[in-house]
């Protein structure tokens, strides 16, 4: 088993000291002052602020949620940050988690569009929808939005991101860039898959859930699918430059 490297070992104990303390002031939802102001709102929300998009990769819902994720970044992110060395190992992750950001919230946003155009052509305001998504009361908005047609409307700008996944999305890429014949042994699992095959199997099961799922968020999982495809996706990309310049050639420290 390979040792901990640096830079994942302070991502490591950075994460769970968000835990920590996210747990120490309540539950891990919006009635928490630091899960309301770290996780990651819709852009027009209220309760957007411009860290969010880099704090979100720091915060987590729960215990199974961020034992998978330091699991997942201890096993690849250690690979990785051995052959690249410190520095293009966290701009990589960094870039990845921020690639995740950014697609979700372009989904959020083709979302919260067609919710808001189709308000306003019956005849509602734009101040008028907002205030009621704040919590101002319309009975005649307030119905519709609780229509299944307006589930990704509402969920779009009243949602949080929360998680290390897009980043970490963004490992499993390159490491299988880095090792496509390496076999993983996976707990659900029974026999061991090559990197090659497992991670654009396991990015397909996620488009597939983003798209067909009842609500952005993959129906009622809670499990935000294109940021995770967001995350793989810039990772793809820097690989696909990076292999193309000789990345592994190169050390940044």
């Amino acid at each position: 088993m390979m040792n901990i490297t640096p830079v994942v070992k302070q991502l490591l104990i950075i994460n769970v000291l968000f835990f920590i303390g996210t747990m120490a002031l309540g539950d891990f939802n919006p009635t928490n002052p630091a899960y309301r102001i770290l996780a990651m709102y819709f852009f027009e929300n209220p309760n957007f602020y411009f860290w969010q998009p880099i704090t979100h990769m720091f915060m987590h819902g729960g215990l199974m949620h961020i034992a998978f994720n330091m699991f997942a970044l201890y096993s690849f992110g250690s690979a990785l940050e051995h052959f690249w060395g410190g520095r293009k190992f966290i701009f990589f992750y960094i870039s990845c988690g921020l690639g995740a950001a950014l697609m979700h919230t372009a989904v959020n946003y083709y979302f919260f569009e067609e919710g808001m155009h189709a308000l306003m052509s019956q005849g509602f305001s734009e101040t008028e929808i907002l205030a009621v998504l704040n919590g101002k009361g319309n009975d005649q908005i307030v119905s519709l939005l609780n229509t299944p047609s307006f589930q990704n409307f509402v969920s779009s700008y009243l949602g949080t991101v929360v998680g290390a996944s897009g980043a970490i999305y963004g490992l499993l890429v390159a490491f299988a860039f880095m090792f496509p014949n390496a076999e993983l042994a996976l707990m659900f699992i029974p026999v061991p898959i090559k990197a090659k095959y497992f991670v654009p199997g396991i990015l397909v099961v996620d488009l597939y859930l983003g798209l067909s799922g009842g609500s952005i968020f993959g129906g009622s999982t809670g499990v935000a699918h294109f940021a995770h495809i967001g995350g793989a996706l810039i990772g793809f990309l820097m690989m696909w430059y990076w292999k193309k310049n000789q990345f592994n050639k190169n050390r940044w420290n």
